[in-house]
């Protein structure tokens, strides 16, 4: 993560279309495109779409809070699924419920242009020693 240059996403966020607004280690948060590049076959964004933005966030957030001390890597990604959507922003933010020595624990939620909670995920992340 410390390698990636300054509000990149990786390949995967980039093509989601993820743009990132803050980035601290106590939150992330982004916003990004639902459109006809993210549906799955019944015309709304796929889920897979949403683990990536819970995935990106959780593990920029991550990174940043643990900085030089080491990288991280998920271990674990659940996201639910409340609401279908096929356009429209989305805007999505990474909180922490656990920071520990050995692991991290992120929430992401997702919400539509009207407040509507669209998703939820958690994320675990494995803090790797740099030695």
């Amino acid at each position: 993560m410390a390698d990636l240059p300054q509000n990149s996403t990786g390949a995967l966020g980039d093509y989601v279309g993820i743009r990132l607004d803050e980035v601290s280690g106590d939150r992330v948060t982004a916003t990004w495109e639902a459109g006809e590049h993210l549906h799955q076959p019944f015309g709304i964004v796929n889920g897979g779409a949403h683990c990536t933005v819970v995935e990106t966030l959780a593990s920029i957030a991550g990174a940043t809070w643990l900085g030089e001390r080491g990288t991280v890597v998920g271990v674990n990604n659940s996201t639910d699924f409340y609401r279908g959507v096929s356009t429209g922003t989305l805007s999505s933010a990474a909180t922490p419920v656990h920071r520990g020595r050995s692991q991290q624990v992120w929430v992401v939620e997702t919400y539509d242009a009207d407040g509507r909670l669209v998703a939820r995920g958690q994320v675990r992340l494995q803090n790797l020693d740099p030695r």
